[in-house]
């Protein structure tokens, strides 16, 4: 398996919507209303990223074979209560690639790179329900710190909790 990672470009933006549409539709099955996960397009993410690419987001696509499968994203918090944080906003792959260690390398890029612009910590936000995830990020030395936060999907209200992340943890 030959992988590689990129910084993504404005070019990049309706392949890294695609996989997060498809992420979406698999990992949060039984989580987010299946309505919504089955009319969810493929370029629903398009304009955020056009606006995000634009601002002070990074993202970066993994490659697997020379195929993107996966994407992360992150940059300076945007909760300004964590003024000087990083904050990852999402990490997100293809379900057939799930379980392969391409999400600890996205994880390990993105907090190597918020390091080393002088972050000295950096939160996410996880669904509450989502188990896989929280197992994911405690697994990685995260803390979830019980801060909510609450949105609602075609009627369904879902809580995000915070995890934080010390990057004194990260070895330069």
């Amino acid at each position: 398996m030959n992988i590689k990672i990129r910084q993504a470009d404005l070019e990049d933006v309706y392949t890294i919507s695609r996989i997060y549409a498809l992420s979406w539709k698999s990992a949060y099955k039984g989580i987010v209303p299946q309505k919504y996960l089955d009319e969810l397009k493929y370029d629903f993410w398009v304009p955020s990223f056009q606006k995000w690419l634009n601002k002070n987001v990074t993202a970066q696509l993994i490659f697997v074979n020379e195929v993107p499968v996966g994407c992360v994203a992150y940059g300076k918090a945007r909760d300004e209560r964590f003024a000087d944080w990083g904050e990852i906003v999402s990490i997100y792959l293809l379900p057939d690639y799930y379980r392969k260690g391409l999400g600890q390398i996205l994880l390990k890029a993105a907090l190597t790179d918020m390091k080393t612009k002088g972050y000295k910590n950096c939160y996410l936000w996880v669904l509450k329900e989502n188990g896989n995830a929280r197992d994911f990020y405690e697994y990685n030395d995260f803390v979830c710190n019980n801060d909510e936060c609450t949105c609602e999907i075609m009627q369904k209200q879902l809580v995000d909790v915070r995890y934080i992340f010390d990057m004194n943890k990260i070895s330069n």
